[in-house]
């Protein structure tokens, strides 16, 4: 059974400082200041979910989806994960230009922990779904941007998941390809045993999720069913 726990999470970061110091010397004000990006998180997410983070911009959400793929670690608390998980936040992450669509998917499937027998499996479905069977050899930089987009989507959506973590949900090239993306993405979350994605295209969290997760300022405010935490932040907003 997959499973992320999160005990008292709390990231800190050194907050930025708009001082100039003076030659030779650094503000004592831009040496204490700190920010928690995420503070005094507790949070339980089980086989079955799928969780939709919602907040405004620098509310944490970015941060939380690193913090529970391995990506940052807590400055205090603990994180414990059962089950491979894959955090698509940039598909087009270690793409080479230079070398070719073949080479770049054994490159980025790597890079997603993939072993070279694994891809291989996955090399003709990838490479199919890409459509660009007539320029697989060729290197990416005479291709154009949809067609970078399509072999980085191919590729980074080849392998199942036990645990999928979105920071937005991923789109590519034109629209019959999208219609393709859809599918596809639905398997991925309908087969994962836990999703969890950070978006605020709130018809969307409705669709794909059945808990949601409010975030402001580095603090969880409502955890809970997807509809009434969607509500309680439509409230929020509106308040305003």
């Amino acid at each position: 059974m997959s499973s992320m726990t999160l005990n008292s999470v709390t990231v800190t970061l050194p907050k930025k400082s708009t001082w100039r110091a003076p030659s030779g010397s650094v503000p004592e004000m831009a040496q204490n200041t700190r920010l928690n990006v995420l503070d005094d998180i507790n949070l339980q997410i089980q086989s079955g979910d799928r969780v939709g983070l919602i907040g405004s911009n620098g509310a944490g959400k970015s941060t939380l989806l690193r913090v529970l793929g391995g990506v940052i670690y807590p400055s205090t608390g603990s994180v414990t994960s059962e089950g491979k998980s894959a955090c698509l936040f940039s598909i087009q992450l270690g793409l080479q230009h230079e070398l070719s669509g073949l080479e770049n998917i054994f490159l980025r499937g790597t890079l997603l922990g993939q072993k070279r027998r694994e891809i291989q499996n996955q090399l003709s479905d990838i490479i199919a779904f890409s459509e660009l069977e007539s320029v697989i050899k060729q290197p990416i930089y005479t291709y154009s941007h949809g067609m970078v987009m399509r072999l980085a989507f191919a590729v980074s959506t080849a392998f199942q998941p036990e645990i999928l973590l979105l920071d937005e949900w991923i789109g590519a090239g034109d629209e019959a390809f999208q219609k393709k993306v859809r599918l596809r993405m639905d398997e991925l979350v309908g087969n994962s045993a836990i999703t969890v994605v950070a978006s605020h295209n709130r018809r969307l969290l409705k669709d794909v999720c059945n808990k949601g997760l409010w975030l402001r300022e580095g603090r969880i405010v409502e955890y809970g069913d997807i509809d009434g935490v969607l509500e309680s932040y439509a409230g929020y907003l509106e308040s305003f």
